[in-house]
């Protein structure tokens, strides 16, 4: 019975967490496009030979450090969200989100060898990659049903509507 009541939730967790990581799948290779750009590959050539000298646990530090020095502007955010500039705070929002994400995937890329070094590390990541997994399985019936219900097909949602909409129009234009 718990189980069923909670059901909705979980998929609303396993849908946040594939947003999450479909936004990390797709930065990803924009920030590679960007360091190819601008002279972030040097930057990274530098970074990864100062990490390479670093313990892990210090290397968990220059991880954390981009995610602690964005928090400021996310409350920004939530401050604009407060006093009603809703365009100017989604817009810092986002904008904190997919530079949040760009910046922890350039920072993941460069220090994963040595976090991975750290077995509850390793352990984390191997939970993450597990959820990630659990969710897609977990949303992809509810994806690929939403996508039968938007063409369609069989006796789907869209089907039954326009048939709803058919018979009260069919009663409109009868009541006349």
């Amino acid at each position: 019975m718990m189980q069923r009541l909670l059901q909705p939730l979980w998929v609303l967790l396993a849908i946040i967490f594939l947003i999450e990581a479909w936004l990390w799948d797709h930065l990803e290779p924009v920030v590679a496009w960007v360091v190819e750009r601008i002279p972030l590959r040097e930057f990274k050539h530098w970074l990864t030979a100062r990490i390479d000298r670093l313990s892990p646990a210090m290397t968990l530090i220059v991880f954390i450090v981009p995610v602690i020095l964005l928090f400021p502007l996310k409350l920004f955010g939530l401050w604009l969200l407060t006093h009603e500039y809703w365009l100017s705070a989604i817009t810092t929002i986002v904008f904190a989100k997919f530079l949040g994400v760009g910046v922890t995937a350039f920072i993941f890329d460069v220090t994963r060898p040595k976090l991975l070094e750290m077995e509850w590390f390793e352990k984390l990541y191997e939970l993450v990659l597990t959820l990630r997994a659990k969710a897609a399985a977990l949303v992809d019936p509810i994806k690929r049903r939403i996508r039968e219900i938007l063409r369609g097909d069989g006796d789907g949602w869209s089907s039954r509507t326009l048939r709803l909409i058919q018979r009260f129009r069919k009663s409109v234009h009868e009541a006349r």
